[in-house]
């Protein structure tokens, strides 16, 4: 026989174990996203190496670079969450219609999630958009 105490304890242990791994998961899937942010604006500096030199020679000072960056690697985490969110939102309601189960969307919490994607993709983001701040005009035109 069990109590209804010893149920409970057990319950709650396998959630806690559930959700650790959820999280580490969760952990994991944001260290990669955040590491194939970086890897794309890295290559994109190099790509346009040549028009960041340009746009120094006219004027541009390297804040205006350094934003420049930022705001591509915002949108592009951005819409990356968003995307992530609509996913997981039709997924749900597929299985909901195939379990007959009720869902509930807390979107609170989906804005919160594209909020943190944000955040991640300018943490990321920083190094490319120094590194693309920080080029020499003379030398970027004299690269090919």
């Amino acid at each position: 026989m069990q109590s209804q105490s010893a149920v409970l304890e057990a319950q709650a242990a396998a959630s806690g174990t559930f959700t650790l791994l959820l999280g580490s998961i969760g952990g994991i899937s944001l260290l990669v996203g955040g590491i194939g942010i970086l890897a794309i604006m890295l290559i994109a500096v190099r790509e346009r190496t040549r028009e960041i030199g340009l746009r120094r020679a006219v004027g541009a000072r390297r804040r205006d670079i350094l934003l420049q960056f930022l705001i591509e690697t915002g949108l592009l985490s951005v819409l990356g969450g968003v995307i992530g969110v609509v996913i997981g939102v039709a997924a749900g309601k597929i299985v909901s219609l195939v379990t007959g189960w009720p869902m509930l969307i807390p979107w609170a919490v989906a804005l919160v999630a594209v909020v943190f994607s944000a955040l991640l993709g300018l943490v990321f983001g920083v190094y490319p958009a120094r590194k693309a701040a920080a080029l020499d005009p003379i030398v970027a035109l004299r690269m090919e």
